[in-house]
């Protein structure tokens, strides 16, 4: 498979808000983070796919300092 053809089929896969929870889970272990604070964010983060659409969630993230 080509770079394209691999950067191609990662743009189309599907949104799946239990990756997005495993990115953030280990993004948040590797930072040593406590398993209680891991709790209150994966708490918050499905509060905000409620509260989100994708293009907000993005339009969040383009917008922010990090």
């Amino acid at each position: 498979m080509s770079l394209t053809q691999e950067l191609a089929a990662q743009l189309t896969e599907a949104w799946s808000d239990g990756a997005c929870r495993g990115y953030v889970i280990s993004a948040m272990q590797r930072c040593g983070f406590s398993s209680r604070e891991i709790r209150r964010v994966m708490a918050a983060l499905t509060d905000d796919f409620d509260c989100y659409t994708i293009p907000e969630a993005k339009a969040i993230f383009e917008r922010s300092p990090y």
